[in-house]
């Protein structure tokens, strides 16, 4: 792990073919991340705009968008689980992540199918499936750990949220009765983005709301304590200068979590020799601060409902302009 004491992790949020060849390997070499993780907008980005890809696409005439979209994001995936496989193999998490068929968010069989299919065509233990924490969501994550598939809930703002994945983990365990990693992905720095400016309006302290309500978040997933389950802070980049640019990794150490983060955030907490455990955060402070925020007049569980639908949109729309372009 990163931080021993802490069973600390900190993966990649980013994936693209060089960046695998060079900088990654570098990384894991000097022990800064132990993992990686993808979605459809950073897949967007390493398709559309790195050289890297035009032979392998080249290559995939005649084929679907969706089926050269998978072979090239199949090739990527299995290139960081073989880099991370040692990491795995002795037990320092070692783990890539690549997401369903954003699509497919409402709809629990075909998630799953396509789960199970991902999984077994990259053929690589340390792979995570990621789902989306959805109402069908829920049902394909019961059912991919019940087939010993290690899951990665994703796009997760609220409590009810988490704790409906957890649930959904501990019922697919007792299934599967086997030893399965997951992780639950809370989004933190779009929550400060969705409300700051009103605050600042208000006189209320800002770039508190997403550390506070992922500190909450955290702390009931770990009261759950499921075997294998870890919070994990993801929207962790930040976007205003006033902040250290490591500003929510620092504010999210904590026991048995992942953070997965821009590679400048990860640069910038490798600097940072301060390491200090931060989470736990105590209630009465989470609980004081979002008074303030309801007195300012913004309905927090609006304001979170929309970030979901959001989340959930800009994924598709990564996803529809990939197969767009291919």
């Amino acid at each position: 792990m990163y931080i021993e004491e802490l069973k600390f992790s900190l993966w990649a949020d980013f994936i693209e073919r060089d960046y695998l060849d060079g900088e990654f390997k570098e990384l894991i070499s000097r022990g800064i991340i132990n993992g990686a993780t993808s979605n459809p907008a950073i897949f967007k980005s390493a398709i559309l705009t790195s050289g890297a890809y035009k032979e392998q696409l080249a290559s995939l005439e005649g084929l679907s968008p969706k089926a050269k979209y998978e072979a090239v994001a199949i090739f990527d995936i299995q290139k960081a689980a073989d880099i991370l496989k040692p990491l795995h193999d002795r037990g320092d998490d070692g783990y890539v992540s690549i997401e369903v068929d954003p699509f497919f968010c409402d709809d629990a069989e075909a998630t799953i199918e396509e789960g199970k299919r991902l999984f077994s065509e990259i053929d690589r233990e340390n792979v995570m499936i990621k789902v989306p924490a959805t109402t069908a969501g829920y049902t394909a994550i019961e059912e991919l750990i019940a087939y010993a598939i290690p899951v990665n809930a994703t796009l997760i703002f609220k409590k009810e949220q988490a704790i409906s994945c957890a649930k959904a983990i501990e019922r697919g365990l007792k299934k599967s009765n086997k030893k399965v990693d997951s992780v639950i992905s809370i989004f933190v720095s779009r929550v400060d983005r969705a409300i700051d400016t009103r605050l600042r309006e208000a006189g209320v302290e800002t770039s508190l709301s997403g550390i506070y309500n992922t500190a909450d978040i955290y702390s009931a997933i770990q009261e759950m304590n499921i075997d294998g389950c870890r919070a994990l802070f993801a929207s962790t980049g930040v976007k205003d200068d006033s902040l250290e640019a490591s500003y929510y990794v620092d504010k999210l150490l904590g026991v048995n979590c992942v953070n997965t983060a821009p590679i400048d955030t990860i640069k910038a907490f490798d600097e940072n020799e301060i390491k200090e455990q931060t989470l736990p955060i105590d209630a009465s402070i989470i609980k004081e601060h979002f008074k303030r925020v309801k007195a300012a007049g913004i309905d927090l569980d609006e304001v979170l409902d929309g970030q979901i639908e959001d989340g959930l949109e800009a994924f598709k729309e990564a996803f529809k302009e990939i197969l767009d372009s291919l």
